[in-house]
């Protein structure tokens, strides 16, 4: 499970776990691009992680219960990784360095509009989102007639790249 560090801050042993470069980029591609293959990370990340990188970190990521690895039911010699609920339960931690990210660093329009509705959605948005990675990950049934909060910031993404 989660690996133990020099010290029990909780501060530092998230940072231990989270603190690399990649890691929370990993985590947001799965939970906010749908990626859940080995190739999807690599060839749709947009900060261009290095294949050697991306197994060391699914690696570790996996070692530190955060994501799961599975055969692809789909296809014989793939493998599927997936959220596991403790990487489910960054939403509001990702939701709110998005946020911070948008107020004090020079990000772009198109890549920024999914944080702000995320900041804009709020907890309740937040739970949505963690309901369906829930369905999605972890195989749990989530509230039947909910529109797909994955869905609605796609749309919001694409929709800004079809104004440029």
């Amino acid at each position: 499970m989660l690996e133990q560090g020099r010290s029990g801050c909780p501060i530092n042993l998230s940072l231990e776990v989270l603190g690399d470069k990649w890691s929370l980029v990993i985590i947001r591609d799965m939970m906010f691009g749908d990626r859940r293959h080995f190739r999807e990370l690599l060839n749709r990340s947009e900060e261009g992680i290095a294949s050697n990188i991306l197994a060391d970190r699914l690696h570790r990521l996996t070692g530190n219960g955060l994501v799961t690895r599975a055969p692809d039911p789909s296809h014989k010699q793939k493998v599927i990784y997936s959220l596991t609920e403790p990487a489910i339960q960054l939403v509001p931690v990702m939701a709110h360095l998005g946020a911070w990210g948008r107020r004090h660093l020079p990000v772009t329009r198109e890549l920024s509009v999914r944080a702000e509705l995320l900041e804009r959605g709020g907890p309740e948005l937040w739970g949505e989102l963690m309901d369906e990675l829930r369905e999605q990950h972890l195989g749990t049934p989530r509230a039947a007639g909910r529109e797909s909060v994955s869905a609605r910031l796609r749309a919001a993404y694409e929709a800004e790249l079809a104004r440029d």
